[in-house]
């Protein structure tokens, strides 16, 4: 069962990236901002879920949130200062476009980079833990994946619609017939040795 706040007396937000160990496509952070009182038996961490368990709780998410937004870095910039940094900036782009400024981050996994002047929590498998993580996890995912499917109509050769940019055999395959596009992240080893 998920928790569903850290403190009650204060307005949370929960934040989850999606897309961290892709070989293409953007890192997407999500930061969401639920009721207290949020209940949805459905909830869970993203990658407990199927696709369409996601695609039915991503509406409801938007509309009983109080407030969320999605955060995205390209690959150029996950090449640039590097995934994890990238991770992180896509949250705290994701939190700069919230209306209610939150007084505690939740954050799934164990380390975050300050934002501004509000206390954070790194919480370990956190989307398994807290709705508003989890909530996030589903937001970044969704999203994600949207975009991934766009760039699969552009490239249907690395099978992006499928694999969603994740080094699985086939996009491995593809990288190595087709060569890296320019939605690849250069600086990850796209290849085996």
């Amino acid at each position: 069962m998920l928790e569903p706040f850290f403190d009650k007396t204060l307005i949370e937000v929960g934040c989850d990236e999606a897309g961290r160990g892709c070989l293409a496509g953007p890192v997407v952070a999500a930061a969401v901002i639920l009721p207290k009182d949020f209940k949805n038996k459905l909830l869970n961490d993203s990658k407990k879920l199927t696709e369409l368990q996601r695609n039915k709780l991503r509406p409801i998410i938007e509309s009983e949130a109080l407030n969320w937004a999605v955060g995205i870095v390209s690959p150029k910039e996950i090449d640039k200062i590097n995934i994890l940094n990238a991770s992180f900036k896509a949250m705290h782009l994701a939190i700069d476009q919230l209306k209610n400024k939150p007084e505690l981050i939740l954050v799934d996994g164990n380390r975050f980079n300050n934002y501004k002047d509000i206390n954070h929590k790194c919480i370990i498998k956190g989307d398994s833990k807290y709705m508003s993580i989890a909530a996030a996890s589903i937001l970044a995912k969704t999203y994600r994946d949207d975009i991934m499917m766009k760039l699969h109509a552009k490239e249907p050769k690395y099978l992006w619609a499928k694999n969603k940019g994740y080094p699985t055999k086939e996009h491995r395959n593809a990288i190595g017939k087709y060569g890296a596009t320019y939605y690849h992240r250069k600086s990850f080893t796209l290849l085996p040795k």
